[in-house]
């Protein structure tokens, strides 16, 4: 089953069990896909890759709209951002600690023979292929950034 399948029967059970936040989230998630979907030509099948970032940043909106209001001290409208985060989060696959991202960013180091921060966009470019939808690209960045340096 794909992964719009998936959100699909999850919105269903979100109405049936009158949950708002899911119901909202899903919706949005929904909303989001098929205006990729629209934009890249007559109907065509996103590919799993699209759907997981489309997943991702729908999560990274949330996260970051919740830290704003956060920092204005505004929890009743964070507490709703944060919810629907996790919601969304369910359908990414499993995120990798710093430590397996650090050992993928060595590997490839060592295999590209990087020297130097000018080499930093050749690595970065190769991790996050390879860690598609499992690490933030910020954590994947700031560990490169750590060994190039």
């Amino acid at each position: 089953m794909s992964l719009q399948q998936d959100i699909m029967s999850a919105l269903k059970e979100a109405m049936k069990s009158k949950n708002q936040t899911a119901l909202t989230a899903l919706r949005a998630v929904k909303s989001a896909i098929l205006l990729a979907q629209t934009e890249s030509g007559a109907k065509e099948e996103l590919t799993e890759d699209q759907e997981l970032k489309i997943l991702q940043k729908q999560v990274k909106q949330r996260k970051d709209s919740a830290a704003i209001y956060l920092e204005q001290g505004r929890e009743d409208l964070a507490a709703p951002e944060l919810a629907e985060a996790d919601v969304i989060s369910q359908f990414l696959p499993e995120a990798l600690s710093e430590e397996e991202i650090e050992k993928v960013v060595v590997a490839t180091i060592e295999k590209v023979g990087a020297e130097g921060m000018r080499d930093m966009g050749k690595v970065m470019g190769i991790v996050s292929q390879e860690l598609a939808g499992q690490a933030d690209g910020k954590t994947i960045s700031n560990i490169v950034r750590q060994k190039l340096a």
